[in-house]
């Protein structure tokens, strides 16, 4: 492993722990060079669908997109960084059990509404606004009452 810092080409780790999940390692590291540490963290590449979007382009399931859309639809909402990522880390888990090469990016949408909507419903709005790319205000009040009706 190359060192962040000086790029120095072999580090030696100090420390090896199990993450959190147990579904990654997390390792310190330090470099013989500069003696700087930094932290890795190595956990099983697993493979996932391509992504069809809607204007038919393909491209790699990318995590931190997800991640991102998510984050920015749940700031300043009672929702942790690490709610967001064990959301992900169920996202991942489905598409990859389906077993299907490819998926569309309306099905990975409609799935982050569905486990947004089970967690903080001003979330959900904020997310479906965006993803829905609502038209006009008669658009927004239509999913806020249909909202509304379903949490009665």
């Amino acid at each position: 492993m190359n060192c962040p810092f000086c790029r120095h080409a072999d580090t030696r780790v100090v420390d090896s722990r199990l993450g959190k999940e147990g579904n990654n390692v997390r390792r310190r590291r330090e470099c013989p060079e500069c003696e700087r540490r930094f932290t890795t963290y190595e956990r099983v590449e697993e493979i996932l669908p391509w992504v069809i979007k809607k204007d038919g382009r393909r491209e790699a399931f990318d995590r931190a997109k997800i991640i991102s859309g998510m984050q920015r639809a749940c700031e300043k909402r009672p929702i942790s960084v690490e709610q967001v990522e064990a959301l992900v880390d169920q996202l991942e888990r489905r598409f990859q059990e389906c077993g299907d090469k490819e998926i569309s990016a309306s099905l990975i949408g409609e799935a982050v509404m569905d486990m947004l909507h089970e967690v903080d419903e001003v979330a959900y709005v904020r997310f479906a606004s965006v993803y829905r790319q609502f038209k006009d205000i008669n658009e927004f009040m239509s999913e806020l009452n249909d909202l509304l009706k379903h949490s009665h």
